[in-house]
């Protein structure tokens, strides 16, 4: 039996979450919906000009272990904070959420990465990313013993972007394949996968990974295709398991030939759509993890991203766990 059900693999950042309107990004030159790139200077530039805000914790498959540990499950993370203020508040905050996280800080420059969040009131998020200590995640950091006793390791795509972190990723594979394990990744957004098209597919159709998780709109970047169907059938093939989600379409997880359609849950009003897509992998991955059937897995999924999406912050403010043994789908410990 695995030590861990679950190591994820992202870029450790302190979300600044603030709300804004649609002249804002206008005036700023923010891509609407985006993950954006930014240097220190336009980092604080944009925190000058942000409004009332909200800290904490984020990172795409950094959200996605805390989602796990909320529903019960046993989640570790590589991530490369520096030793500073930001750096100890995304240590504290992640363990004290039950995640084993033991990557060795940073000592001095560059700082702990940090992304301004600009929420409109559609409930769309646009992100501003200085990526800082993130970028020295390498081989070094990985951990072997973590690697080879975790069911699936899960990485974000966006780590895609350090030369390093590639290395440390491909080592964290090799080892989990080597150990009879799985390997998942989040296509993280369209702007990543048009960056790195090949490299993802290759890493697919390689068997390097396992199991993707995309949205509608990355799937149909993947493949360069206007119809979802076409994509689908596409994925299908190229790896062993895929989840997507379409929004308030719910989402489809495909097996080969099987497919799983799952509904949306009902929510009382959009509030913020960060950490959907990590939430939803959050709670496929612990009920595959569980052995769960994948239209079960989906409704995890769905779960975890339906209760996220009605609050500001990508962390689950309530337990996960409670909520899916409320609805019927796991049973009470």
């Amino acid at each position: 039996m695995s030590k861990y059900d679950v190591l994820c693999i992202g870029n450790a950042i302190v979300d600044i979450i603030a709300r804004c309107d649609e002249k804002f990004l206008t005036d700023h030159g923010i891509i609407k919906g985006a993950m954006n790139l930014i240097d220190a200077e336009r980092a604080e530039l944009l925190y000058s000009h942000m409004g009332p805000a909200i800290e904490a914790s984020g990172g795409s498959a950094g959200n996605t272990a805390a989602g796990i540990a909320s529903f019960g499950g046993r989640a570790a993370y590589f991530g490369k904070v520096s030793n500073d203020h930001l750096g100890h508040i995304y240590t504290h905050d992640i363990r004290a959420q039950g995640v084993a996280f033991d990557t060795k800080p940073l000592q001095g420059h560059p700082p702990t990465a940090r992304s301004m969040i600009f929420v409109t009131p559609d409930g769309e998020r646009s992100m501003n990313t200085y990526l800082g200590a993130c970028v020295e995640l390498g081989p070094e950091d990985v951990e072997a013993e973590k690697a080879s006793n975790s069911s699936v390791v899960y990485f974000e795509g966006y780590l895609w972007d350090p030369p390093l972190a590639k290395e440390a990723i491909r080592m964290t594979a090799h080892q989990a394949h080597r150990a009879g394990n799985e390997v998942a990744m989040t296509l993280s957004d369209p702007f990543c996968v048009d960056r790195y098209r090949s490299e993802f597919l290759e890493l697919m159709k390689s068997g390097t990974v396992d199991i993707v998780f995309a949205n509608e709109s990355e799937l149909i970047s993947l493949y360069q295709t206007s119809s979802f169907d076409e994509a689908l059938k596409l994925i299908a093939q190229d790896c062993k398991l895929a989840a997507i989600t379409r929004s308030e379409k719910g989402s489809v997880v495909v097996r080969g030939e099987e497919r799983a359609v799952v509904d949306a849950i009902e929510i009382e009003e959009l509030v913020d759509t960060t950490g959907a897509g990590d939430l939803y992998a959050a709670g496929f991955l612990h009920g595959y993890t569980q052995g769960h059937g994948l239209a079960d897995c989906g409704k995890l999924g769905s779960l975890a991203a339906g209760l996220v999406i009605q609050q500001i912050g990508p962390r689950p403010r309530q337990s996960l766990s409670q909520e899916a043994q409320q609805r019927g789908l796991l049973k009470a410990a």
